[in-house]
């Protein structure tokens, strides 16, 4: 008989990829996806810990699962991901149920934990070293995970996918559990990435996103000497079949000279940088342990406007950090209003078990403080992105169309005419009537109206003249 899987995704772009290398690791073990829960055998869930919301959701959807388990004990519910490195036997003590717990470098180990969950050896787990569980080379070893098994069907659109080139970070913000869970910060080889890149786009893929912690920093040292992400960029620049390449998320110390010039230099590279700056203030950031002042944000960012002046740049910030004034906080405002980020990702900070901040750090701004600050902050963001939006009125951009809008899903699925949706390559949202056909096309939209996040168009025409026939 057929065994079905079915996958519940939460988090980063990261856990996305995961997701697509278990699939096709189950696949090869006989496993078909399945949409919901009821149709199947195993029911994985891979977590995210970056914020409490998201383990608290995590726990509820199992919560809703233990009388499925126990009309269904047949069935398997794993979870993995960062949750499941952070927390371990919690898991098993919070959802008594779950058979299987496993951290994001052991992904490998699923099918032959299932076979001993099936055969009768009870609950299983597979979680990576700690980092002082061993040396580094030992405990980077345990975080590895296998990258090349890839699957099509599990990624956002057909033609865009994400290629992992670092794993784990080094840098240890006190807020932050990554170091934890994803483990040593370490470079896959260039030789690795460029055959994974060079599948991807054999396998239709238009544009690939790499990925890691602090991407910019990737340095892998080899035989032949150091590859940093600049040369990275252009061992992959000469693969073809790829027209865009993209890179998350960045660290701001790294964005050097060298890099901002070959993105400048590459054209088939995106001059989107997403640069989490976290913080206005230099002494919010002393606390998180950034390893950065604003001074030297400001001197990254403005050698971006000068290396690549066409470049779009957004952030990440986190209010209510333990500590955080009201002037603290103003400084955040300011600096949105200096550098006009494209976009911002704001959080209300949360308590991590396992950080510093944790362990070292009072949490002392009051709920309701993090929530008018991260709304203050959302609409000084939204008020410059579509200030600066509107500059494109008029214009024409390329954009990748990625599918039906999500307001198309709701239409007839076969009116002949529907909201497309796709990005630039600066990674704006553009929205456009047209067909279910342009899927995969790079295509030219003149942009007639925007929002604070959204690019709206229509497909540019070109006018054709006849000349009529001589005689």
């Amino acid at each position: 008989m057929t065994k079905t899987v079915y996958i519940k995704t939460v988090g980063c772009q990261m856990n996305v990829l995961d997701s697509e290398m278990v699939i096709a690791d189950l696949k090869r073990h006989g496993y078909t996806v399945v949409d919901t829960p009821g149709e199947a055998d195993l029911l994985l869930y891979n977590t995210c810990s970056i914020r409490e919301q998201a383990e608290e959701k995590t726990y509820s959807a199992l919560g809703k699962l233990k009388e499925t388990k126990a009309r269904h004990p047949e069935k398997t519910i794993g979870v993995m991901g960062c949750m499941a490195q952070k927390d371990q036997e919690t898991i098993f003590r919070r959802a008594p149920f779950v058979d299987m717990v496993v951290g994001p470098g052991q992904l490998h180990a699923i099918p032959d934990m299932l076979t001993k969950v099936t055969s009768g050896e009870g609950r299983q787990m597979a979680v990576s070293l700690g980092r002082k569980d061993g040396k580094q080379t030992v405990v980077a070893r345990s975080h590895e995970t296998f990258d090349p098994l890839r699957d099509p069907t599990m990624r956002p659109t057909p033609f865009q996918a994400y290629l992992r080139i670092q794993i784990g970070c080094d840098k240890f913000c006190t807020y932050c559990v990554v170091p934890n869970t994803r483990g040593p910060e370490q470079g896959r080889s260039p030789e690795e990435i460029v055959s994974e890149a060079r599948v991807l786009a054999e396998q239709g893929a238009l544009e690939i996103t790499l990925l890691g912690q602090t991407v910019n920093s990737y340095r892998h040292r080899g035989p032949d000497g150091e590859t940093d992400m600049a040369g990275l960029l252009e061992r992959l620049h000469d693969i073809d079949g790829l027209k865009r390449i993209k890179f998350v998320t960045n660290y701001p110390k790294d964005m050097t000279a060298r890099l901002l010039e070959t993105i400048r230099d590459l054209p088939k590279v995106s001059p989107y940088l997403h640069v989490p700056a976290q913080s206005g203030s230099d002494a919010v950031l002393k606390r998180m342990k950034r390893g950065y002042t604003i001074a030297d944000y400001m001197e990254m960012f403005e050698r971006i406007e000068t290396i690549l002046p066409e470049a779009s740049v957004s952030s990440d910030f986190i209010v209510g950090f333990c500590g955080e004034t009201d002037e603290d906080f103003q400084k955040s405002v300011k600096l949105i209003e200096r550098c006009r980020f494209k976009n911002s990702f704001i959080f209300q900070y949360s308590v991590r078990e396992g950080t510093k901040a944790a362990a070292n750090l009072i949490d002392d701004v009051p709920r309701e403080v993090k929530a008018a600050r991260n709304n203050e902050l959302l609409a000084v963001q939204d008020r410059i992105s579509k200030e600066d939006n509107q500059k494109l009125i008029g214009g024409t951009v390329e954009v990748l169309v990625e599918g039906p809008s999500k307001k198309a899903d709701k239409s007839d699925p076969e009116a002949p005419v529907v909201q497309m949706t796709g990005r630039t390559i600066c990674d704006r949202i553009v929205v456009f009537d047209g067909n279910r056909r342009q899927a995969g096309q790079l295509m030219d939209i003149q942009i007639d109206d925007v929002s604070s996040h959204t690019l709206i168009g229509r497909v540019k025409t070109v006018e054709v003249v006849s000349l009529g026939m001589p005689g």
